[in-house]
């Protein structure tokens, strides 16, 4: 995919946002992002509602490029199923990392994506989805199990494998996916046996190192431990693997470039460039996190002396559930008036409690968080709230979470 405006022409016309508003906005511009947000939510009975930021998305793809050449990533569609992102996402070139029917059904219904860029990565597949996968021509999925080799030589016989790797112990990661997932140093050869006596392709390998880490050496003992696995294959004498997976657990900040680091100098001692391995990934929180803003709506509020309640149109049962599931902070704040030529004026804030729409009084956002005096019908804002946000939130005593739109703008 070519870069600058041409990555903005093909995401402005990717299937999910073309025919849809797509608002401007000035980039690094609060006051021009404050406007946007009291624009939209000027329109009448507007509930709760997300801006997508396009250009951001743009943005990391070219990041990840610039740090991570030739590493193909493969979009978790869990993270944010939103159409114009995994629109977006294909028109720059990415694949998709699908873990079920419904988000394989998504990714091809943009019309654009062929099977053959989606991994059906969950090791432990229901057998609908997978005779599912047979069906539409997804070839290519993760197992850590015996017994998942039979399920897919009875419902997917032609589907090629990639082996997931339990990496490093991870103590650090905000979600250690090991505890669930991954073979065993002394479950690899076992594993690869089982998938040649069924006379299954095994691929490559997969691993996850977990979700929000900071460590880097765990991506260096993972590859590593992905090599071992590659000759031990080999040894069995097994058609060569062609696929490593490095999986995902990126975040948009300063650690993604000392990851990027670890993981290019293990490639490059572990599968250096020409030996036949393809590397891809599965970003997901790295590409969606930043990029989307959440806007609610007060709807109650109560004084008790200094401190302040307030009721918001969006709790941890919808959108702000990503606060549980995810390692969302949230950081409200009011959409106040465009900030004055001088700066922001300051003002007296109170101890606050925002809650949720529910009627469950643990549906609570913030405990103690100075707020300024806000009253019915202003707006909080949430920012960076792309990842685990749309995905996870429930209908919960009739507060539907697809009743939160999303709104498309593009920073220029």
């Amino acid at each position: 995919m070519a870069r600058g405006s041409t990555m903005q022409t093909a995401v402005l016309g990717a299937p999910g946002v073309k025919g849809r508003k797509v608002r401007a906005l000035k980039r690094n511009d609060k006051d021009a992002v404050a406007g946007l947000i009291r624009s939209i939510a000027g329109i009448e009975e507007q509930g709760a509602f997300f801006v997508f930021d396009l250009a951001a998305v743009v943005d990391l793809y070219s990041r990840w490029c610039r740090a991570l050449d030739g590493v193909r990533p493969y979009y978790a569609v869990k993270c944010n199923p939103e159409p114009a992102m995994l629109g977006a996402m294909a028109a720059l070139g990415a694949g998709f990392d699908c873990a079920s029917r419904a988000e394989i059904e998504a990714v091809l219904a943009l019309g654009v994506v062929e099977p053959g860029s989606i991994v059906y990565a969950n090791p432990c597949k229901p057998e609908a989805h997978l005779r599912y996968a047979a069906e539409v021509g997804v070839n290519l999925t993760t197992y850590d199990t015996e017994d998942e080799v039979a399920k897919v030589k009875r419902c997917h016989p032609s589907c090629d494998l990639l082996l997931r790797i339990k990496g490093p112990d991870n103590p650090d990661a905000k979600i250690d996916l090991g505890t669930k997932y991954g073979a065993r140093a002394d479950e690899v050869v076992p594993l690869l046996r089982a998938a040649q006596r069924a006379g299954l392709r095994v691929a490559g390998v997969a691993f996850h190192v977990g979700a929000c880490t900071s460590r880097v050496d765990v991506y260096r003992g993972a590859i590593e431990a992905a090599r071992v696995a590659f000759d031990a294959a080999a040894q069995l004498g097994m058609p060569p693997m062609r696929v490593l997976d490095i999986g995902g657990g990126f975040m948009p900040d300063a650690t993604f470039d000392g990851a990027a680091e670890a993981i290019g100098e293990a490639l490059a001692q572990h599968f250096p460039r020409g030996c036949g391995v393809d590397v891809i990934s599965e970003p997901g929180q790295y590409f969606a996190e930043r990029a989307f803003t959440l806007a609610a709506r007060v709807i109650g509020r109560r004084t008790r002396g200094e401190a302040r309640q307030y009721w918001i149109d969006d709790g941890i049962y919808g959108a702000l559930s990503c606060t549980i599931l995810g390692d969302y902070v949230p950081r409200p704040r009011p959409l106040t008036a465009p900030h004055p030529p001088g700066g922001e004026k300051k003002c007296t804030t109170y101890a606050s409690t925002v809650f949720g729409p529910t009627c469950d009084s643990r549906d609570k956002v913030v405990t103690g968080y100075q707020l300024p005096e806000m009253n019915v019908g202003d707006w909080v804002v949430f920012d960076g709230i792309g990842a685990y946000a749309a995905s996870s939130g429930s209908n919960f005593n009739g507060f539907l979470i697809s009743d939160i739109k999303t709104h498309l703008a593009y920073s220029a």
